[in-house]
Parts: C-alpha cells; structure tokens; sequence
C-alpha cells in the first residue's frame, strides 16, 4: 500500500548502481563515510538559533540537534492527505521535524545566558513566545507522544503543562491567550484507542470517477489512496481543542473535530477554528478537502459560521487561479475581534475577464452585521499588515507578469485603496522592503512607526556591490522613503529587532566575509555595536577558502553572474587550472533587465551543511556555485518555449568566463544540481558537449509525469506538448553521451520529483548504453537529514567525480 513508509529495518540493497563495464551489476554497499575533512565538519555543534522576546528584553537561545541518525529516520511514518507524521507521538515524521536540545535565556541589556534545566536527553519542537516575554511554550518529545512545556524567563525554570497527548498532526498545535494566561492547545482526544486496522484484504475495488467534471490537480505527494488511509487520517488529526491554563484545569472547547488549525482572537475572547470533514479526496491534500471555517467562544459554542467549503479539487491550472470562496480568512491584528479574508471575484479562473480580481472583507463580533468589502484588488490578494485603526498595507500579486501593487487603506473607512507603488517583485536592485512589525499586547504582529508618522521598513538593500540590509522610515502618503540605517561596507548586518521608541538601538545579526554570525546592540548614535552572542566559526577548516563575483554577458547579451569559490592556499600562477563544478539552478523571468541583475556575496559568511556542494573545495575543486541560468519571456511569449536555447547559452557563457580567468580548464569541468537544478543537468548533458559529467539530484526528468504545470510552467501539457516533450531530458536520453550520477531519495515529498521521475529515467539512459549510477536513499525525503545518508551522498559525489574529472583522461 502506497499510503505510508512503516518503521523497518533498512533495505539490504541501500543502493542500486548502474556500473560502467561489460555487465550491469547492482552493489549490496554500507554507508560510506566522505573523505576528510568533511566528516568532522558534519559533526561539528551546529550553531544555536535565537529569537528576541515581544518586551525586547531577551533572547532566547536554541540549542540545535546535529544531522540525526538514520535508526531516527526509519521510525514509522504514515503519509496521509498531503501529512507526513510520527504515528509515535502524534507529530511530524522525524524526517520534518528539526528538533532544538537546549533553551537559554541572554538578557539584552547584557551579562551572562541562563541555561534551562530540562530532562537528560530532551529534545523539543515548536517553541513561541508568550505575548508578555516571560515564558517560551514548546513541544517536548516523550515516548508516548508530545508534552506541552512551559519555560519561564525569570526563573529559568521549564514545566510540564500538559501529559504527552498533544496533537501537532497538522502543525500549528498551540496558540497563546493575549494576556499570557493560557494556551488553546489540540490535544489526542480522551481515550482514543488504538489506531484502526487496515491490514484487513481489501472488500472491494477502489473506483473514483469524474462524471465530465473538469477538475485538474498538480502532482500532490503523499495522498490518500483508499478507506484504510481515510480511517488513519481520521484518528490521527481528529484533536480535542482544549484551554489550558498556566495555572488551574484544563477544559475542553467543543467537539472534537478533524482541525487544521486554531487561533484565538486578540481579545481572547473567541476562537477561529478550522476542520476539515468528509468526503475525503484521494487527488489534492488535506487542506483542500471540504472545510468548515467557525468562530467559537471560550466555552466552545459555535457563535458564528464563516464558511463551509466543498472539496476544491477542480481549481484551474493557472498559478493565478485560486478556489471560489473565502479564504486567507484570520483575525486583524489591530482589532479587537474583526475577521478579515479574500474571496475571487473571477471566480478564481485568471482566464476570466475581470476588472476586480479579489475583495477584501471584514466582519467584527459578534458577527451579527454582514461582511463589509475593505478594498477591490486588480490582481491576486498576498497579504496584508496592519497599523493602527486607520492604517494597514494590502499586497496583490500576479504571477503572469511578476507584478506587485501594494495599497494603504483606511479600515475605519472601508473603500477603495490608494497605490502606493507597483513593481516587479524579482527585481531585487529597487525593493523597499517591507514594515518593521512587533508583537503588539496580544501578541499579534503590527507596523511598527517612527515619531513621526512614517512606518519604518527593512530589506535587504541589494546593489550590484552586495546586500546591505537598512532600516528607513517611508511616508504612507507620498510614497518618499528615507534611509536610518545602512550596514556598513563589507557587514551584512540585518535588523532583529528596535529597542527603544526613537528606533535609534536596534538588535542586529552580524557577519562579514571572515566573521560567522552573532547578535548585537547597535546603537545608531555610536561606532561600534555591543556583542551579545559569540557563536565560533563551525567549520574553520574553510576559513582559507577564496570567493569572488564573477560576471560575464550570454550570447544574447544578457549579463550573467556566479560566485567562484577556490580551495585554501590555491593559487593560479602555481597551480594552474582546477577541476571544477558549476552547481546551478535556472529561474524565470518575464523582465530581461531584472533577470541581469548581479549581487555580489563578499560580504556574507558560508560555510557549508547538509550535502552541500561546497565540501567539494576541501577536495581539490574549484566551484562556480549558482551561475545565473535565467529563463526569460521576451515579447508576451513563455520563458520554457525557448528553456533549452537559454540554457545552452547560459552555460556556455559560464563555462567560456571560468576558462579565460584561468581556473579552470575546459576539459575537466562537470555541472551538478538538486531539484530543478538535477533537470537542468541532465538536459546540458543532453544538449551539450560542455561537461565531462554530471551529477542529479533529486530531480524530474520527464515532464508528461507533471501534466498540469511545473515549477514555473502555468500551460498544461495538452496546451504546450512540445514545450513539454523538448524540456523533457528523458527525451533525449540517447543523447547523453557523458557519465552521469543519479541521487535520490526513496521518500521523495516534493511535488513532481517522485522516486519514478530518476528510477525511469535510468531506465533510459541503461537502455541507451549511458555510464549511469543510480543511488537511492532509503528513508529519505527531497533533502537529505540522516548523518549516514549525508555522508554517503558526499562520498558518491566525491568518488564519482574524481573518476570522471580530476583524474579522467583527456577527451
């Protein structure tokens, strides 16, 4: 049965290989580890996380687990309705969860950090500020389940609130009350029981049927797939809300209900409650599912109906489609009990002709009064922040054309938005960032603004020089922007948060080429900021690594860029040409300006984690890490009808710029990448002669699997066949003429990477004769976690290219 991946033990084959020589042979291999000294930096202590507390007082510190061990990973795992979950404890699978080990409070105004006591071995998820600052809630893992825990700041003492019943299936499994007393909390309902038995033969066939009904659906991972699944899905996300003091019972809110998710209103007096009920639907996840979306009161009485959703497994195929209906529907922030949400006035079809995309709504308790529209939107409702009673930010996007409108309106005075700008939100060289916003008394997030009126913005500052993120004050009315602050030359230094009312102290996080990252006071009146943090260097192995911006123009005189990076104590003159490794990505574009666009990372720290690339410049490469690959629509056409033309070129150009620095010489260059970025190296294989070899991860190779759009292709498959069959590298299979090694994981969660995308495309390239190897990764989702499955993706990566280009034979 397809639906999950129980707990068992590790397949005897590991790995299957395709080996270059008279006979094909699959290999029964152990984890291998990779050559120093990789293995040392994959086990060094990864550097804690922070997070600033709502009162600006403190920082809370996590301790973070390293790589886990795959024996983690192969506890069981249900993939239900678009979930993947721990059926252990009621959470996420292992493979999802990124479990924190330590708690430490670091008072801002300076001195030493606190350690938390917490039980021998603990590891928990999910931590969150109350909204006063005086405590962190967070999940803990027990054997039975998830506890809630409660750690206080004054005391720097952690407790138990709840038993291990916490249910955080769908994420999300706890929310503060406003004024820090208590937490709303879905729990495993009381007794329970045992999770259902769907050993049982099957009582019949599984039939589905359309009727004529046009519903197309993306290539959704980890559906449900028969009555045995919908059972498993129902006892796992059914939950109990339930109200849970710091102090005194615990009581229970309603019925219990299959809930997506919980929220209480920041006067903490009503709940917004999401659940989803059947009929079930074997084709799109959960949160497509028929839904009910209620406000309850605080003894769990249904007090208003916002609205009950059908299935929506028919929405149009277009990125700009969205379903009929509400929807995005949350308390407003500012307010003390208003809901807001968007709803199509398209009827969610972008291939409708509208003047008015999407209508904003309000509707405040007790709901007797209908909703009142807040503002029209001509293209699709992104977001929005609020103020105070007069002001909020509304955003609209339309992913045909990349462009972005933002609009101030007056929720006091519900009508039509006034523009405040409009741009091509890739375009990186002119984005004003976005407002500063702090948790206000309830917790909830609103536009911080300065003295004078003006709203205070971050962003990243990109230029051609590098990043510098700044902090500035804009005018809501004229638009006019001022900058307060800019990090320094050679700093990337990013706002945290502001201390004082003036916005003149700041917590900031700070790094420079040669500095890892820590946090600081910056005070804006004096030179030097006050360090709070001093989080070492993780892998000082690399310190001597060299990186610079590269740029060069394509062939259509777009300007292209990429970061080389070169070994510790390399240099030219002495060494002569490396072997190399462009590892890259492609993106679309609709704007050939902001596709040019170069920003230079000289003043960023990198170090590598995971199964990153860059462990290779411990090993003798050179590395052209994320040489721009733009897709760009020129003219109304479609980026992909012209993907394999661009590509070439890009990669031309890239390969030309490195040969004339001289780092790199021509015949021993290879080309590797993950996701879209293994599509991409399979179709250079295929396309060109530029590469001795490639290395895929992870990728999709054939794109009649993916039938209703991918990555950023809207048309369907039926609307652009030979778009589709030309991108398709599996095509072209008999072409790839070069060495080539496939990765992937056996558990693949991404949408349209299945297992099945690199299992039949080395079926095609074996049949045509290639020099193929094909690693699978049991346990394994689109990214690898397991410190085994790590270690050994870096060993076949390490191994395959020494074979095939350091030390390979001229061509």
């Amino acid at each position: 049965m397809r639906r999950r991946l129980l707990g068992r033990a590790l397949p005897a084959f590991v790995l299957i290989a395709a080996l270059a020589g008279p006979a094909l042979a699959q290999e029964a291999l152990t984890y291998q580890q990779p050559p120093a000294p990789i293995a040392d930096i994959l086990d060094a202590r990864p550097t804690p996380t922070a997070s600033l507390s709502p009162d600006r007082a403190t920082l809370a510190l996590y301790d973070r687990a390293n790589l886990p061990p795959i024996a983690e990973l192969a506890e069981p795992m249900l993939r239900l309705a678009g979930y993947r979950i721990n059926p252990r404890n009621n959470g996420p699978a292992n493979s999802r969860v990124a479990w924190l080990t330590g708690l430490s409070f670091q008072p801002v105004a300076g001195g030493p950090a606190r350690a938390v006591l917490l039980p021998a071995g603990a590891r928990f998820m999910s931590p969150a500020w109350s909204p006063d600052g005086k405590a962190v809630a967070l999940l803990m893992d027990a054997p039975t389940g998830l506890e809630l825990w409660v750690a206080d700041v004054a005391s720097g003492q952690a407790r138990k609130l709840t038993e291990a019943r916490v249910n955080a299936a769908a994420g999300g499994a706890f929310d503060w009350a406003p004024d820090s007393s208590a937490l709303l909390v879905r729990m495993v309902p009381e007794g329970r029981g045992a999770a259902p038995d769907v050993s049982r033969p099957p009582s019949g066939p599984i039939v589905e049927e359309s009727m004529g009904r046009t519903a197309p659906a993306r290539t959704y991972q980890d559906l449900l797939s028969n009555a045995g699944d919908e059972a498993l899905f129902e006892h796992y996300f059914t939950s109990q809300l339930t109200w849970v003091p710091l102090a005194g019972a615990a009581r229970t809110l309603g019925a219990p209900a299959v809930h997506l998710g919980a929220g209480i209103s920041p006067d903490g007096r009503h709940v917004l409650r999401t659940a989803v009920k059947r009929p079930y639907s074997y084709v799109v996840p959960a949160a497509l599912f028929p839904t009910e979306i209620t406000v309850l009161d605080l003894q769990g009485r249904e007090v208003h109906r916002v609205a009950d959703l059908p299935l929506r497994d028919n929405i149009p195929t277009p990125f700009d489609a969205v379903a009929p209906g509400p929807r995005s529907v949350q308390w407003r922030s500012d307010a003390p009990a208003t809901l807001v949400w968007a709803e199509a006035q398209d009827g969610g079809d972008p291939r409708n002709e509208a003047e008015v995309r999407d209508r904003l709504f309000l509707q405040a308790a007790p709901f007797t009064d209908g909703p009142t529209p807040l503002v029209d939107l001509k293209e699709r409702y992104s977001g929005v922040t609020w103020g105070d009673a007069d002001t909020a930010l509304v955003y609209s996007r339309w992913f045909n054309t990349r462009h972005e409108t933002r609009l101030v309106v007056d929720p006091s005075t519900p009508g039509e938005g006034r523009v405040l700008l409009e741009r091509n939100y890739q375009d990186r060289y002119n984005n004003p960032g976005f407002p500063v916003t702090e948790p206000n008394a309830a917790g909830f997030p609103v536009m911080r603004f300065a003295g004078d009126g003006r709203v205070l913005m971050t962003g990243p500052g990109a230029t051609r020089e590098g990043e510098y993120p700044f902090l500035a004050a804009m005018d809501l009315g004229s638009g006019a922007s001022e900058r307060l602050w800019t990090s320094a030359t050679g700093d990337y230094e990013s706002v945290v948060g502001i201390l004082d009312d003036d916005a003149r102290r700041l917590v900031t996080r700070r790094e420079t080429r040669n500095d890892p990252p820590n946090l600081y006071v910056r005070n804006l009146d004096a030179q030097a900021p006050d360090a709070l943090t001093t989080f070492p260097d993780p892998a000082p192995q690399l310190a001597g690594v060299t990186r610079q911006l590269v740029t060069y123009t394509r062939a259509d005189g777009v300007p292209l860029s990429g970061t080389l990076y070169l070994p510790a104590g390399y240099d030219k003159d002495r060494d002569g040409p490396l072997p190399l490794v462009m590892w890259a990505y492609p993106a679309e574009f609709t704007d050939a300006a902001v596709a040019g666009q170069v920003v230079d990372t000289a003043n960023r720290f990198v170090r590598p984690g995971g199964s990153s690339h860059l462990f290779l410049l411990t090993q003798g490469y050179a590395v052209l890490d994320d040489p721009s690959m733009p897709i760009i629509g020129r003219d109304g056409a479609e980026p992909n009808d012209t993907y394999i033309e661009q590509l070439k070129a890009s990669a031309e150009a890239a390969v030309n710029a490195v040969v004339e620095m001289g780092v790199a010489d021509r015949d021993r260059i290879a080309v590797g990448g993950h996701s879209y970025g293994a599509f991409m190296t399979a179709n250079l294989l295929a396309h060109t002669d530029l590469f001795r070899t490639g290395v895929a991860r992870s990728g999709a190779y054939n794109r009649t699997l993916t039938p209703f759009g991918f990555q950023a292709e809207q048309r369907t498959y039926w609307e652009a066949t030979d778009t589709y069959t030309e991108m398709s590298p599996f095509t072209y299979a008999n072409r790839v003429n070069e060495p080539i090694l496939l990765i992937h994981g056996e558990a693949d969660d991404n949408s349209g990477t299945f297992p099945v995308q690199s299992e039949r495309f080395y079926a095609a390239l074996k049949g045509n004769g290639a020099n193929v190897r094909y690693v699978v990764l049991p346990l394994e989702a689109h990214g690898y976690r397991a410190r085994e499955s790590v270690g050994h993706t870096l060993w076949e990566m390490v191994r395959w290219l020494d074979e095939h280009v350091k030390n390979a034979p001229a061509r």
